[in-house]
């Protein structure tokens, strides 16, 4: 009988099962005229292999929702990234308190890095520098 199921569901239900083996058992020791009172199941004894078996199918398991966990972690943080660059992009200011805070984090951590911050104009400037067409004078050099 113990046989027939899962070990979760023999450890959950005992109770069912005992009732199922007394039925068994009832039915075999009728005829005979014995009566049995109470069937219990104290102890379920695993092979060895089943308990390797049982030991890897519960780490699998753990490892699904340790990923699952994450990886709606993430999918959050990535709504509140999304979030937070609509709001930035609406007020260029919001972006450079922003850079301002970081500057701040890093000083705190009492670490050997170095940052360079440079205003996003710049990179604007930058960006349209490298866009726009080289005009070159020729000259006659005599």
């Amino acid at each position: 009988m113990v046989g027939q199921n899962i070990l979760d569901d023999v450890l959950q239900n005992r109770d069912k099962i005992n009732v199922k083996v007394q039925e068994i058992v009832d039915e075999i020791t009728e005829p005979w005229g014995i009566v049995i009172e109470r069937v219990e199941m104290k102890d379920v004894e695993i092979p060895t292999s089943m308990q390797r078996a049982m030991a890897k199918e519960a780490e699998a398991i753990r490892e699904k929702r340790a990923r699952i966990i994450k990886a709606d972690a993430e999918q959050e943080a990535s709504i509140k990234l999304a979030e937070a660059s609509k709001l930035i992009s609406q007020n260029p200011a919001a972006l450079e308190l922003r850079r301002l805070q970081m500057l701040t984090e890093v000083g705190a951590e009492n670490n050997t890095t170095t940052v360079v911050m440079l205003p996003s104009e710049f990179l604007n400037m930058a960006r349209k520098l490298s866009e726009a067409p080289v005009q070159v004078e020729h000259q006659q050099v005599k």
